[in-house]
């Protein structure tokens, strides 16, 4: 995997304690990592792409779901983004950011080259708007609390803001690097689907609910002769087995939700590539409703932690893609400490000895999201694994929208199977923002006054951070209510003829670079 540089080269960001200034025009896909193409790109033609599942409007600023992450990569922009490694953030929408030296506020300069899809001109007022509707609990964006803690946007100039904090704010690229920049003048139409507005390198040409979203070049993009493509469409196509026959076919360059095991059999046909989307790490879990008997016990939960054969989910089901670990943050985190990842190993015997101290343990479901060959194939080692020490579970497939649904809600009557993202941003956006750990409202119905302070410490800059980080992984440890399988990679598969492609640190599609050899 190597990076790709903009035209005129790629300025390192120089984090929270300086400002960083950009001259010249920067690519705006500099953030992401990519295949190396095999030759000079190819203007014009169209990417068709292959989709597990349909649009949710609603769920725009969720980053959940293939279609999401499709759309927000293709048609939105950010302020910041960050490159393949690291939390350096670079410039995108913004130039530069100065901070106040209290960490309480921060200045944003702006690109002033920017215009929306619609031929408005961009400006310090739609980073108001975007970031206030980010903020909005209607959208239920995921670091909705960190936007919730911008106080003040002081709108400064055509193109400089000043965001201004409730306190100091540990992971404030983070939401910048995540929120996109969208267009106030149709944000109706955004939230019906029915029209997407933002800068990025791709206009939203149109939805057929369950079938396609198309998308066009924008020929006014910031970025000189960017996009190579002339378009691309996404076609939803919902059976998994259909997906694989169209990749192998032709019939479509790219998909997504593939599981492991289908992208090593297109690669071995010699009909797809794999892309490996190391920097953008998923943790594989187990979450348990703790208000549920007998997952109220943490004796039973701890039961859960010592069954898990980690080893073999990441063998057998990631393909190696992956390692065990039982703590949430992967190994680049400065938040992951070896030790107490090891802390729940896979152990029988005293796993069958909590539950014998419980008692008769009732037959509990475990959800997972249905059509998911992944989450599929973990559910079912999980159910064995359970077996094992008496504790017998049903599995209940969900629809993919109805279990994002049930997750942002916390509606999940017991256990479930699926993954989680943000361990692979600053560490404390994990626990203040994120649906499964939030500390003030979270899936699993858990709650804690340690809890709360460990992550508030590590979010509000209190303190010395390895002692933060230390906290929070012990509590997280100790209450046990989600319980960590492993990081796993997600795995793309593409057709040899479309090159270029690249994504962001939260899986999002990026095409920009991308051309049809």
């Amino acid at each position: 995997m190597t990076q790709h540089i903009g035209r005129r080269g790629l300025l390192r960001g120089l984090g929270v304690g300086a400002a960083l200034l950009a001259t010249g025009c920067e690519s705006a896909v500099a953030r992401q990592e990519r295949v190396v193409p095999a030759g000079p790109p190819k203007p014009g033609g169209t990417a068709e792409l292959g989709l597990l599942s349909d649009l949710v409007p609603k769920n725009l600023f969720t980053n959940t779901g293939p279609a999401i992450t499709t759309l927000i990569g293709l048609v939105y922009d950010r302020l910041v983004h960050y490159g393949p490694s690291g939390l350096e953030p670079r410039p995108a929408l913004a130039t530069s950011w100065t901070p106040a030296p209290d960490g309480t506020a921060l200045t944003l300069r702006l690109r002033d080259d920017v215009r929306f899809h619609s031929g408005r001109e961009f400006t310090a007022a739609d980073v108001e708007f975007s970031l206030r509707t980010y903020a909005d609990p209607q959208w239920n964006g995921q670091l909705r609390s960190t936007a919730a803690a911008i106080t003040d946007v002081d709108v400064i100039g055509r193109h400089e803001v000043v965001l201004r904090f409730a306190h100091p704010l540990s992971n404030i690229f983070d939401l910048l690097d995540t929120v996109p920049i969208i267009d106030s003048e149709s944000i109706a139409d955004l939230r019906s689907g029915a029209r997407f507005v933002g800068t990025g390198p791709f206009r939203f040409d149109g939805w057929r609910p369950n079938t396609e979203l198309r998308f066009t070049r924008n020929p006014d993009y910031f970025v000189p002769s960017r996009p190579y493509l002339d378009g691309v469409r996404a076609r939803i196509i919902p059976e998994k087995s259909s997906l694989l026959s169209a990749l192998k076919s032709g019939q479509v360059h790219f998909a997504d939700t593939l599981g492991h095991r289908d992208v090593e059999s297109a690669v071995r046909l010699g009909t797809a590539r794999a892309i490996t989307l190391t920097g953008a790490e998923l943790q594989a879990y187990v979450g348990t409703n703790v208000t549920t008997p007998p997952l109220d016990d943490v004796r039973i939960r701890r039961a859960i932690a010592h069954a898990l054969d980690r080893e073999r989910i990441i063998a057998e089901v990631f393909r190696g893609a992956g390692y065990a670990s039982s703590l949430p943050w992967p190994k680049d985190s400065p938040a992951y400490d070896e030790a107490r990842a090891a802390r729940y190993a896979r152990d029988l015997p005293r796993a069958r000895a909590l539950v014998a101290q419980h008692g008769p343990v009732p037959v509990l479901p475990l959800v997972y999201a249905a059509k998911d060959p992944s989450l599929a194939a973990v559910a079912q080692i999980v159910q064995n694994n359970l077996a094992e020490i008496g504790i017998e579970v049903r599995l209940e497939p969900l629809d993919r929208a109805q279990f994002t649904q049930q997750l942002i809600a916390g509606g999940f009557r017991g256990l479930w199977v699926t993954t989680h993202s943000w361990a692979q941003m600053t560490s404390s956006t994990l626990t203040v923002s994120a649906y499964p750990f939030n500390a003030r409202k979270n899936a699993s119905h858990f709650s804690s006054p340690d809890y709360t302070r460990a992550a508030d410490a590590a979010w509000q800059l209190t303190g010395d951070p390895a002692e933060a980080h230390a906290a929070l992984s012990d509590q997280l440890l100790d209450e046990l209510f989600l319980i960590e399988i492993g990081v796993c990679w997600q795995r793309w598969a593409h057709s040899p003829e479309l090159q270029g492609i690249g994504y962001s640190r939260r899986r999002e599609l990026d095409l920009t670079e991308a051309f049809l050899a």
